[in-house]
């Protein structure tokens, strides 16, 4: 019984995953241009872009301590979804950039403050299906919004008559609909499970401190993993750039990735309840070679290759990634332990992107020897992780 609730709360989360994506997935797909259009330079977008994805990483540090801290995990993630979907539809009424910067900040840090406190509940309802599973399950009904999105823009854009910017204002406040509907379903999620901890009771444990010597590992692993793997944005400048896709094929592969996330979340998450951190090291393994048949490559069917292998990463980062933290945390410490997780992960790729992009300027060659560098020294610490005692297999 408790299994079988369990399943019906990831569920029921993923589906929450699911309709905020369509909100933020789509309105980043357009907030470049749209701040363009009322007269934000390329730098100030940029920076726009850099500056809310750190101040989004780094504040998790302090949510999820607080999370642990009040254990108020459905008061984080209403709030937190609050700030970062409402947001996105007053984009439609804003008139300078300057606000529109502002708005899109907030939606940041409205993921941080929920991020933790959400991966917590999911968490412990992970542990009754299957860590990897249950986190794979909810990052494949998380992709489908991701992908649904975006595509439902292009056509409202089509459809739409008028300029371009009432179009994207048009599109804009029409995200208001899923925004509404994610709070729904977190409302029904509250009353039918008002304490998603009941699904994992604490186990005594030697210490119940976050940063334990496997867990130090394992930051130091994902660090590698993050910094060596590539930003579509990258990807999709170097295929624009190089005419090896023309401007309306790339998000065509962007979607296909964003497929194969799903695929190969459920499908790796699955195989981490099985094997355990094998299964990390198989996903890294393979995820790593994605930089030479999409940077060094001009065949069509090799770029599908890569873009495949990258959609792998992809899905593996969000499905085991976070299903080790609940394997080695203690459930009294996991709010801090996502927190600490998301914060290392997130500043670790921001600087890995940045180093890539510098590359990309200098030697495609250098960028690849990089990426595949990193990708592979997490498979090397990993390994050392494995050595020591622990519960995952």
């Amino acid at each position: 019984m408790k299994t079988k609730r369990a399943m019906q709360f990831i569920i029921l989360m993923g589906f929450v995953s699911l309709f905020s994506d369509i909100v933020y997935e789509t309105a980043r797909s357009i907030s470049g241009p749209y701040l363009g259009l009322l007269g934000a330079s390329a730098t100030i977008i940029s920076v726009t872009a850099g500056l809310g994805e750190f101040i989004g990483y780094a504040l998790r540090l302090v949510t999820g301590y607080f999370a642990d801290r009040t254990r108020r995990y459905w008061l984080l993630t209403f709030l937190g979804y609050l700030v970062n979907l409402f947001a996105i539809p007053t984009l439609a009424v804003v008139g300078k950039w300057q606000m529109a910067v502002l708005l899109l900040i907030a939606e940041r840090v409205g993921k941080a403050i929920r991020k933790p406190a959400k991966d917590t509940m999911t968490s412990f309802a992970a542990k009754q299906v299957g860590a990897g599973w249950g986190f794979g399950l909810e990052e494949a009904l998380d992709q489908i919004g991701a992908v649904a999105g975006p595509l439902m823009l292009s056509i409202v854009l089509v459809l739409k008559t008028g300029d371009e910017l009432s179009r994207y204002r048009f599109s804009f406040s029409l995200l208001l609909i899923p925004a509404i509907v994610v709070l729904v379903l977190l409302t029904i999620g509250r009353i039918l499970f008002p304490k998603p901890s009941d699904f994992e009771k604490p186990v005594s444990a030697k210490s119940n401190k976050p940063i334990t010597k496997r867990f130090l590992w394992y930051l130091i692993a994902i660090s590698f993993i993050a910094a060596g793997f590539s930003d579509f944005a990258l990807v999709g400048y170097h295929l624009s750039k190089t005419n090896l896709l023309s401007a309306s094929l790339i998000p065509l592969f962007y979607s296909v990735a964003m497929g194969i996330d799903a695929v190969a979340a459920v499908v790796f998450g699955r195989l981490f309840d099985k094997k355990g951190m094998t299964a990390l090291i198989i996903s890294s393994s393979v995820a790593a070679f994605f930089a030479p048949f999409i940077f060094l490559s001009k065949n069509i069917a090799l770029l599908v290759l890569g873009v495949s292998l990258w959609g792998v990463g992809m899905g593996a980062q969000e499905s085991i990634l976070k299903a080790v933290v609940a394997q080695i945390v203690p459930i009294e410490k996991r709010g801090t332990a996502y927190g600490v997780f998301n914060t290392v992960f997130g500043f670790s790729w921001f600087l890995g992107s940045f180093l890539m992009g510098v590359l990309y300027e200098r030697s495609l060659y250098l960028l690849v020897s990089f990426s595949m560098l990193m990708e592979l020294s997490s498979v090397v610490t990993i390994f050392i992780m494995m050595k020591a005692k622990s519960t995952i297999k």
